[in-house]
């Protein structure tokens, strides 16, 4: 018998006959699974449409499925990851969450002739001891902890209302000289269209009164006849869940008022009411800024068919209107509110 290394037929022919110059060139079991070509299966190659006898493999060709499902579902849950991050409210610019101001104007008529002051230079003699000078008669409060924010925080928040408010209801050029910038830089950017909106072209709709926003009266007609404002009031502190602060104010704030043509004229005084919401999340307590989603005005002595989305209209002196409102006029807003005035 034959040498049971050799094969039957004998050694091909320059061959050596031996295989030990193979037994360097070793492959495993992983080193064939993992191989990059695949040989095609008879139908393929009866197909005639491969010009060779084996294809390669793509690049996912030595995953099992599960390895496939499970590296889609990793790269689906990172899009998804990515997106929301992205488009999430929270993460732009322009927040904050849905909060556009609501506003209520009502005009005060008086019960009776509006007659001036006794003495121009002491308009305030007749108030009540209570009504204090700008903003010692904001009556701002120390300020504490609540049960999701600091003392630090509601201090901050406090403190930026304070300016708010003297911004809108105490400053002389807010009043009668037609300024809007420093209330606005304490606005939340999210609201600032709002306002803007507000400003250039006030509507008696309940979200675009520029009355809403700040204490105003027409520089034509209405002048000051002293910068002090007269205030008495209150501020309290609330959450509105863990990430938002609310600061509510109800503040009275009387005016001394005279002609804008008259610098010599009667002086007259006016009351303005302004009930106030404010909300602070973190990113607006971080920044000073805050938001206003409600602001109830009353403003007397005023005529009940008053406009008053731009400016408030105080009655100076003389007769008082009648009032009386009309349900078939409807050249005027339907929202207009009116009461007597004590």
């Amino acid at each position: 018998m034959g040498d049971p290394v050799e094969p039957p037929e004998g050694t091909p022919d320059g061959g050596s006959g031996n295989e030990d110059e193979y037994r360097s060139v070793v492959f495993d079991e992983s080193f064939v699974r993992a191989a990059r070509i695949q040989e095609l299966s008879a139908r393929e190659r009866l197909g005639g449409n491969y010009p060779r006898a084996v294809r390669r493999r793509g690049l996912f060709g030595s995953l099992s499925r599960q390895a496939l499902a499970l590296l889609l579902l990793v790269v689906l849950a990172f899009a998804a990851a990515v997106y929301f991050g992205i488009s999430s409210p929270q993460s732009q610019s322009g927040r904050p969450s849905g909060s556009q101001l609501t506003v209520s104007l009502v005009a005060l008529a008086p019960s009776s002739a509006v007659t001036p002051v006794d003495d121009p230079n002491a308009p305030f003699a007749g108030l009540p001891a209570s009504y204090r000078d700008g903003i010692v008669g904001l009556g701002t409060p120390g300020g504490s902890a609540t049960t999701h924010f600091t003392r630090a925080e509601v201090i901050r928040a406090l403190d930026t209302v304070q300016r708010y408010l003297n911004a809108s209801s105490l400053a002389p050029g807010t009043l009668v000289r037609g300024e809007t910038a420093d209330a606005r830089r304490l606005i939340t950017p999210g609201q600032q269209t709002q306002y803007d909106q507000s400003m250039a072209t006030p509507s008696d709709d309940q979200h675009h009164e520029a009355t809403g926003w700040l204490v105003r009266f027409d520089p034509g007609k209405v002048a000051l006849a002293v910068d002090t404002v007269k205030a008495v009031g209150a501020m309290t502190i609330d959450e509105a869940g863990a990430g938002v602060l609310v600061v509510d104010t109800d503040h009275t704030f009387v005016y001394a008022l005279r002609p804008a043509e008259a610098p010599g004229g009667p002086v007259t005084l006016h009351t303005v009411r302004r009930a106030l919401r404010f909300e602070f999340d973190r990113a607006d307590l971080a920044a000073g800024r805050l938001r206003l989603v409600d602001s109830v005005v009353q403003t007397g002595p005023t005529p009940c068919n008053s406009r008053l989305a731009a400016y408030l209209q105080p009655i100076l002196t003389g007769t008082t209107p009648p009032a009386v409102t009309d349900p078939g006029d409807h050249s005027r807003s339907a929202w207009a509110i009116c009461a007597v005035l004590r």
